[in-house]
């Protein structure tokens, strides 16, 4: 795994906006958003190593922004001005005639295998800087992260959202024919790039979680023929397999929002319940025991109630319960069947899976289970996974007949998109933004 960043330091950009000027800034609704154009030249190179960065930087930042349907970019081709240096003052008319609303300016340097990115932000419409630029170091092998963190300081200052690109997922990536489905572990940056395989293929790998500090993954494996849960460093790829039940096939494990606690299921003499086991002691509570199945647990983000799915009521339903076990109540009420639910990182939200009517679904609801919506439909979605700024929703999306595929969409339902991956993939797990 590359190394992280070697520093993030707020430099001296920053311009002061007169009192009456009106900030830009793009309000995030459920209704239609226009989305706001920009324009992104290339970052200019401000010594010889910087030359080979410079467009590469710009293009990732240009596809970040515009793969979230809230903005729009203005093709340089189109561009009027000439961005030559850092420290150049703005030609806001060039820009206007262009329709920019917003205008990214960044510059590279590169001394040995250190990068250093800095980037300015424009109100073009009230001829404005916002905020302060900011700078990155970095190694060059790490010019891509650069460009996400770019990205989601751009993104959070017209949105006042947190950012999401600079963060990674873990997928199972799926090879062969459909009949001897060859199914390894590996982990992606969010927009599909830097792949990397975790696993050698040998045994069957599903279901994957990252932690809460985004260094470790649980899975199920069937490695010893049935459902056990491995936990792996993301760094080592070292895995070991944990809460181990005698005569029990454990499965569908996530972490508790500190990282220090696992929460999975344990099926064992006819009985499908919900454990809890205390990664640094090896402590397990047995939290559910009901006849009924309990699966696909998921804690809340102040880690004081779990989601999961059960059929007590006679249909796999959505029900909420206090971590230490206790009164479940159910929250799904709607026609069809609810499964995989999982807490949004802003605690206000549930995702789920809803199949009805010969359809599957991703949807969001309230915690307490009011103002349900359904934000896709097609013949197999499943699985939804929140990105960590909770605005959106990674699933699985398989047709009929055809391969599994990764896709995204914006938790009002707009935008929905294919990650852009060349082989079957399927079952993500998006992790923390990354330090």
């Amino acid at each position: 795994m590359t190394r992280f960043f070697t520093a993030l330091m707020a430099a001296c950009f920053a311009l002061v906006a007169t009192a009456s000027a009106q900030p830009l800034r793009l309000q995030i609704t459920e209704g239609v958003i226009e989305p706001m154009p920009f324009a992104v030249p290339a970052f200019v190179p401000e010594d010889g190593g910087g030359s080979q960065y410079a467009e590469a930087l710009s293009r990732v930042v240009a596809a970040n922004l515009s793969s979230t349907g809230l903005f729009r970019e203005v093709p340089p081709a189109a561009h009027i001005a000439r961005i030559t240096s850092f420290g150049t003052n703005i030609s806001y008319p060039d820009w206007r005639a262009v329709n920019a609303q917003a205008l990214i300016v960044g510059a590279v340097a590169a001394s040995g295998n250190t990068l250093t990115v800095k980037f300015r932000l424009f109100d073009v419409v009230s001829g404005q800087q916002m905020g302060q630029g900011l700078q990155f170091a970095g190694s060059t092998q790490d010019w891509r992260r650069m460009a996400h963190k770019v990205s989601d300081a751009v993104y959070s200052q017209i949105t006042g959202e947190g950012g999401y690109f600079d963060s990674r997922v873990v997928f199972v990536a799926e090879s062969g024919p459909r009949t001897n489905r060859v199914k390894r572990l590996a982990i992606m940056d969010q927009d599909g790039e830097n792949i990397r395989t975790l696993t050698d293929g040998r045994s069957l790998v599903i279901a994957p979680r990252v932690s809460p500090a985004g260094d470790r993954a649980v899975y199920t494996t069937y490695q010893t023929g049935s459902p056990r849960i491995a936990l792996m460093d993301l760094r080592s790829g070292q895995a070991q397999l944990v809460g181990e039940i005698p005569g029990a096939m454990t499965f569908s494990p996530r972490f508790s929002p500190d990282g220090r606690a696992l929460v999975f299921s344990a099926a064992m003499g006819g009985t499908t319940d919900l454990f809890r086991l205390e990664l640094g002691t090896g402590q397990m509570v047995r939290l559910t025991n009901s006849p009924a199945i309990a699966t696909a647990p998921s804690f809340s983000p102040d880690g004081r109630s779990l989601t999961f799915e059960s059929d007590r009521s006679g249909t796999s339903q959505i029900y909420v319960m206090p971590a230490n076990g206790g009164n479940a109540q159910r929250i799904s009420f709607g026609q069809g069947r609810y499964s995989t639910p999982v807490w949004s990182p802003r605690g206000d939200m549930i995702a789920f899976t809803k199949s009805h009517a010969g359809r599957f679904h991703i949807g969001v609801m309230r915690s307490d289970g009011s103002e349900e919506r359904l934000l896709t439909a097609s013949f197999l979605d499943e699985g939804p996974t929140w990105a960590p700024n909770g605005r959106v929703i990674m699933f699985t999306r398989e047709a009929q007949g055809g391969d599994p595929a990764l896709y995204a969409v914006d938790i009002s339902g707009r935008n929905l998109r294919r990650v852009p991956l060349s082989s079957p993939a399927s079952d993500p797990a998006w992790g923390p933004l990354l330090p």
